[in-house]
């Protein structure tokens, strides 16, 4: 007996698989249309939501579970879109991955500037690693985690200096980036990268203020190791060496070669395409359809022009694919528990009750409530793709009653969803970082919580701006 006992302890709580998640979430939605009173919004003409008027139906209108099961197709096929340029998007990265030129580049651009002052090399590394998670981050950016241990090696820097130049950036570029909203755009029913330049210019300012804390905390332990929290796990500069294997990862000549050169332009010529296609008198109805074509377009090319063949191509789109199924999947669901509260007249009631209280405050006070909301659910969900399946079903109405756009919700979601990934134990990218670098988690928690605190204080007072200025997208 205590020998289960003892196992049970070092199981503790675990999360349950996001499939049982959302399968509980559909089940309780079914159960609240038989609780949850049922009401409407008064709508005008076209349709828009009149927040100020608002009647209870006097009557349940519920939605049983085998009604919520035959709703599942239903659900499938309304986010038919959604689901596929998400495939098709992930497939052509997972290509463009494959071909190691996201790898190449970066070990070329740490070749050309091992010679320069520390500060310099570190500051580029790290702006290189925010702008490749702000437009091709996956979590198979963990891979470049040895790279960044490496390079801290060679230059007597702790094992967290290792994770803020790779983890700490990609995430901070992930978080923030421009492109990395398309799913929740898309099921907010805004143009897909409307926002990018907002975004861009929000990416650049965390990039620089995250930067900041880097080369401060750099500095403080190349005066005094001892400040390093790392220095009571063993770590000490003097008594650091570095392999002649490792010595010739990162020392050895490196080369840049026109295949990289061209592989790189491609991929990112692609979002600028899909950026300036509306303002070029593209039907931005078919935007979705681009994104699409220019995905399964540029992933062909790319792998020809990294050497595949037909079969290891058709190899790795089918790998991209495998790999975010189960978030079409997620997605599909979503639209499901939507339907579900809708045909169940919940929603509205519960959008009320949720609003009635901020219907007298600014808007620019309930922008900042909603980001701080989704970094707490941020914590234990955080998949951007899988809180937005959650989320944007109640999201949406809320903004439509408080006379929000929608894009300020996108961006409040945005940031809700960036910042906690930087701590949150439940995601693999950031706990497997840990590990790789050799890092306890409890040490890489107590020196990013401030950063990640400040990072999104500095979010309010962003989203405080855009909601009082009447900030649409740009």
């Amino acid at each position: 007996m205590g020998k289960n006992t003892t196992e049970a302890k070092k199981k503790g709580f675990k999360m349950p698989h996001l499939f049982w998640i959302m399968i509980g979430l559909l089940l309780i939605a079914s159960i609240l249309t038989y609780i949850v009173p049922a009401g409407e919004f008064a709508v005008d003409e076209s349709g828009k939501i009149l927040g100020d008027q608002f009647s209870y139906l006097g009557h349940q209108t519920p939605v049983s579970p085998v009604q919520m099961i035959m709703k599942i197709l239903d659900g499938m096929d309304g986010s038919s879109s959604v689901i596929w340029t998400v495939l098709c998007s992930g497939a052509m990265t997972a290509v463009v991955m494959a071909t190691g030129a996201i790898d190449d580049l970066l070990n070329w651009a740490i070749y050309k500037l091992k010679d320069k002052n520390e500060n310099i090399l570190i500051s580029i590394l790290f702006i290189l690693m925010v702008y490749l998670g702000g437009f091709g981050g996956t979590d198979a950016l963990i891979a470049v985690v040895p790279i960044g241990v490496i390079f801290c090696k060679k230059m007597k820097l702790d094992p967290i200096c290792a994770m803020g130049v790779t983890t700490y950036a990609t995430l901070i570029g992930f978080g923030t980036g421009p492109t990395k909203q398309n799913v929740t755009q898309m099921m907010m029913g805004v143009p897909v990268y409307g926002a990018f330049v907002t975004m861009f210019i929000s990416m650049n300012i965390f990039m620089i203020i995250g930067l900041f804390f880097l080369l401060k905390y750099k500095s403080k332990i190349r005066k005094d190791p001892t400040k390093s929290p790392m220095y009571s796990e063993g770590w000490n500069p003097a008594a650091m060496t570095v392999s002649a294997e490792d010595e010739a990862k990162l020392g050895g000549k490196v080369t840049l070669s026109m295949r990289t050169i061209l592989i790189i332009l491609l991929f990112l010529g692609q979002y600028a395409v899909i950026v300036a296609y509306p303002y070029l008198g593209g039907d931005s109805s078919q935007l979705l359809d681009l994104m699409v074509g220019l995905a399964l377009v540029v992933a062909i090319v790319c792998a020809f022009i990294g050497g595949f063949s037909f079969d290891r191509i058709g190899d790795e789109w089918t790998k991209g694919l495998q790999g975010l199924v189960f978030v079409g999947f997620v997605i599909g669901l979503a639209r499901v528990m939507s339907l579900v509260m809708t045909d169940g007249h919940i929603i509205h009631t519960m959008v009320y009750v949720l609003t009635r209280p901020l219907m007298d405050l600014p808007r620019s006070v309930a922008s900042i409530g909603m980001t701080a909301i989704i970094s707490v659910v941020n914590l234990i969900i955080p998949s951007a793709t899988s809180k937005a399946a959650i989320l944007v079903p109640i999201l949406q109405p809320i903004a439509q009653t408080l006379n929000m756009d929608p894009n300020l919700a996108v961006q409040a979601f945005q940031y809700g969803d960036g910042f906690t990934n930087l701590f949150s134990p439940f995601l693999g990218w950031t706990v497997g970082s840990c590990v790789m670098a050799g890092v306890p988690f409890p040490k890489w928690f107590k020196w990013i919580l401030p950063k990640v605190l400040c990072f999104i204080a500095l979010g309010f007072v962003i989203m405080f701006i855009l909601t009082e200025s009447g900030w649409t997208a740009f």
